[in-house]
């Protein structure tokens, strides 16, 4: 049976990515892709794509049917910032669109999914250096609780009903594709706009907040090497930890100067800064690289070359 996939949430930041990168994989009809509203982007126009809402479970299943799917990624979320503002919906969509799909795969209608955690569900009790792979979890956000219950969910599914569900815990990511997407990492990305736009750039985290990030490229080539896997070299069903660099805001400012000169930063930490510091510094995720051979392929100075040469083209 050849691989038919369904992404829902395939407009935002890493689904525009991931899409792209599938069909490219797979082939341009046998990748599907969903989101709630449809934009006039490249999602839309290089492929098949539908209109779907994450928390119809009928309208999911009626895509399942139609096109034959057996992989489902499901990256429709509300992220760190945007889900303070709003608890409820935050956990409404970031919960019940899991249920739907991991429903479905125990119902025998798909046969793999992927379902994306993060650094959030990491807390301030957690250990920040070097972070393991297990270790205490108190997320201090509603996004954070919101991706660790579905962590906790997809390896009860997995025990219980033999669903073979895959995830790993993004760190920040960064893309000159699309625009920041109300992360608190996110600032890593505007930054890049702001310094070829106006040459400075606000920061709202302080300039030694240290993060784990990542460059999009890596995030992506990590999510789909995770899905081509054996079933039996996937060990964790929760979610495996991924890394790839860390670096704090004054660091990557610097790396910017390199290119940039007269690029300037000053500093005003909001809400966002509480946030950051109830999360890991850095992570370590040799249980990823051990289980199914994850290797990250850009460190800082190659991304920021990279991000500054496409976002002055673009």
């Amino acid at each position: 049976m050849s691989t038919k996939i369904l992404i829902i949430g395939a407009c935002g930041q890493i689904g525009t990515e991931l899409t792209a990168k599938l069909r490219a994989t797979y082939g341009v009809e046998n990748v599907i892709a969903s989101d709630i509203r449809k934009l006039e982007n490249e999602v839309v126009q290089n492929g098949i794509f539908e209109v779907v809402n994450a928390l119809d479970y009928n309208q999911i299943e009626n895509l399942i049917e139609k096109y034959n799917i057996t992989d489902v990624y499901l990256m429709a979320a509300l992220l760190s910032a945007t889900a303070e503002k709003n608890p409820a919906f935050a956990w409404d969509l970031n919960m019940n669109s899991l249920f739907h799909v991991l429903n479905l795969a125990k119902a025998g209608k798909i046969k793999k999914i992927f379902w994306p955690s993060s650094i959030a569900v990491f807390g301030p009790t957690t250990p920040r250096d070097n972070t393991p792979q297990y270790t205490v979890m108190e997320p201090s956000t509603v996004y954070g609780i919101s991706k660790q219950s579905g962590e906790r969910w997809c390896e009860y599914y997995n025990k219980q009903y033999g669903v073979d569900v895959r995830s790993i815990r993004y760190p920040g990511l960064i893309s000159w594709t699309t625009p920041p997407g109300g992360g608190t990492t996110d600032y890593a990305v505007d930054i890049y706009y702001k310094a070829l736009s106006d040459k400075k750039y606000t920061c709202f985290l302080s300039e030694n907040t240290g993060l784990p990030m990542m460059y999009m490229d890596d995030a992506i080539k990590a999510t789909i090497s995770i899905m081509q896997a054996p079933a039996e070299s996937i060990k964790v069903r929760s979610s495996y930890n991924l890394s790839a660099i860390s670096f704090t805001p004054k660091e990557i400012a610097d790396s910017i100067k390199k290119h940039i000169p007269e690029f300037t930063i000053d500093y005003a930490p909001d809400f966002r800064q509480a946030i950051a510091d109830s999360w890991p510094a850095s992570i370590d995720d040799s249980v990823a690289r051990k289980d199914w051979g994850w290797q990250h392929d850009f460190d800082m100075e190659r991304m920021t070359s990279v991000m500054l040469e496409n976002l002055s083209k673009k």
